[in-house]
């Protein structure tokens, strides 16, 4: 991941479709269209796992169904804990078939539709329920150095939590960090890079000018007239942190693709 971030290599987040899409055949062409741009253009595609709680496709059938390329450095899957074991182990396996070396072990978002690990599914003892830092532990374990594994950091829960449980994270074979999308200079990641000076750290970029979909995700209400301008806020993480990669959340791909090109420089 260190690489990415020397090669000003962007993370760019792409969603698959939804299962219940009424328009199927166009979003998968959507989305075999952003992977191709992103392939093209040195960046690597970072596909979501049922984001928000949506019951979506999975990167790894995308790729397989559209017989989209892998170019190992250019594709991050994130894997949440809302999975059957053996839906788990099924993506795992596709992962490395694939050539997929990266992932994003987050707890992720559930919800009605979605099954839920259990602890007895991956081996865990004295635990009431599996979240990410499980989820590690068991790729870790069951497939032994065949994946790059990050984590999530939210600076906006309580800190000293949220740290406790970095902690966990790395300890079960966390190399790279993602936090939330920032939209100013937060303390919270500064303590963050100052504790971990050799993890590399992706700061997220929040690209949609949809103030309350950012509420959600942060977990904190956002005034929606506060003026925003996602590409203003794209430069100045840059002159923030310029130790740290940048992921691009809901980038939009007609208006803003063409600009980014030049900004990191």
């Amino acid at each position: 991941m260190l690489h990415h971030i020397q090669n000003k290599i962007y993370h760019v987040e792409i969603l698959p479709p939804k299962q219940e899409s009424e328009k199927l055949e166009k979003d998968l062409e959507l989305f075999a269209q952003k992977y191709t741009r992103v392939m093209e253009s040195g960046y690597c595609a970072c596909i979501t796992d049922n984001a928000m709680g949506n019951l979506s496709f999975q990167g790894t059938e995308m790729i397989q169904e559209l017989e989209l390329p892998v170019i190992p450095e250019q594709v991050m899957i994130h894997l949440n804990t809302f999975h059957t074991k053996e839906n788990l182990d099924e993506i795992l396996n596709d992962c490395v078939n694939l050539g997929i070396k990266y992932l994003l072990i987050i707890s992720g978002d559930g919800s009605e539709r979605l099954p839920k690990l259990k602890p007895s599914d991956i081996g865990v003892t004295g635990s009431e329920s599996v979240t990410s830092v499980e989820l590690l532990q068991y790729i870790r374990r069951e497939y032994a150095g065949k994946f790059v594994l990050g984590v999530a950091f939210n600076p906006y829960e309580p800190p000293e939590h949220e740290f406790e449980k970095m902690e966990r994270k790395i300890a079960a074979g966390a190399t790279f960090i993602v936090t939330q999308p920032l939209i100013e200079k937060n303390a919270v990641v500064d303590r963050l890079l100052e504790k971990y000076p050799d993890i590399p750290v992706i700061v997220e970029a929040w690209m949609s000018k949809k103030l309350y979909l950012l509420s959600e995700a942060v977990g904190y209400t956002i005034p929606e007239d506060q003026d925003y301008d996602p590409i203003a806020t794209l430069k100045m993480l840059h002159q923030t942190y310029p130790q740290c990669g940048v992921y691009l959340a809901l980038l939009g791909f007609k208006r803003q693709y063409d600009l980014i090109k030049d900004i990191w420089v």
